[in-house]
């Protein structure tokens, strides 16, 4: 069983390294015209060279699994101020996904909770699949529709979750084919269990990435380990293995939020099914240490008996 671990968006261990560097549209909205242009193109510029910074952090560490950052480009889909950001870019997008492909790197995209498809409300709809086409064209721009995929939560229950769930099959069919062939569902840590995620993944035919961290805030009756191998099945005709979030509780009283780091002990009990699938996958370190404790987790695990470390960020069971 070999797994590779990655982390999400910025290397901590880079200085000044955001690649979500941010300008609110109540900023945007009292400035000039000529002075709104400059400073998306300057926020947006120094997103891209920081994420830029991170894929060569990567390929020197030996990392081969990146979530890139959602707010790369600022304003991007607010409907006041949509700008060309693709053609200012292109130069810049394109070497991104040059150096990805380049390196074999695994890159990923998750929008934010509100990209959801389970509201009885059009406009939620309409934006949701505004921003699912805006992450689209962000891999589509760096020439990695084929490498990247775009991970969300199934959304909301709104206090009846059978009705919620047959909107949320008829609001996806608005979703267009291109961005829908990047999708991936996630369980979330209150409404639905990985079971009740399973089910959406197998009716829409959507790979399944599976949170270890959120299963126990949100637990399923099936055990994990009859759940697992049917989560894995859904990867059968991706080209990438299986994929995992990963993080650990910052304590007992706020079990949902993220430690600086991943608990070993808390872990055991996933690695002891997974030991028995003898599965490759890979594994989203989701922890507020980023790749500081990616790296933690990868020198904790390589110190157990029978692992052994391949490279950076890869082990083998």
């Amino acid at each position: 069983m070999r797994v590779r671990f990655g982390y999400v968006a910025q290397a901590l261990s880079i200085w000044d390294g955001s690649t979500a560097k941010t300008l609110t549209f109540t900023r945007w909205s009292k400035m000039k015209k000529t002075e709104r242009e400059d400073k998306l193109k300057e926020v947006t510029f120094t997103n891209l060279q920081n994420t830029m910074r991170a894929i060569h952090y990567n390929i020197a560490h030996q990392i081969h699994l990146y979530r890139m950052s959602s707010s790369i480009v600022p304003l991007a889909t607010h409907p006041e101020a949509k700008w060309p950001y693709r053609d200012i870019f292109a130069e810049e997008f394109a070497k991104i996904g040059k150096l990805v492909k380049e390196a074999n790197m695994r890159v990923s995209l998750h929008p934010n909770q509100f990209t959801l498809f389970t509201s009885d409300k059009e406009h939620v709809t309409t934006n949701a699949v505004t921003d699912m086409e805006y992450h689209y064209d962000m891999f589509e721009a760096m020439g990695l529709t084929d490498e990247g995929v775009i991970n969300i939560h199934v959304g909301g229950s709104y206090g009846d979750k059978s009705a919620a769930l047959e909107r949320f099959y008829k609001n996806i069919k608005k979703l267009p084919a291109d961005p829908k062939s990047c999708m991936t569902l996630e369980n979330d840590d209150k409404t639905y269990t990985a079971e009740e995620t399973l089910d959406v993944c197998q009716h829409e035919h959507i790979p399944m990435v599976f949170d270890y961290h959120h299963h126990w805030a949100n637990l399923s009756e099936t055990p994990l380990e009859d759940l697992l191998p049917k989560i894995f099945a859904t990867w059968d005709n991706h080209p990438f293995p299986p994929k995992v979030h990963i993080s650990s509780p910052k304590s007992d009283k706020d079990f949902r939020h993220h430690a600086n780091f991943v608990d070993m002990a808390f872990l055991e009990p996933f690695f002891q099914v997974v030991h028995d699938m003898n599965i490759d996958f890979d594994v989203m370190i989701e922890a507020k240490e980023k790749d500081r404790a990616m790296l933690a987790l990868v020198d904790d695990l390589s110190r157990i008996r029978g692992v052994k470390r391949i490279d950076g960020s890869t082990l083998e069971w």
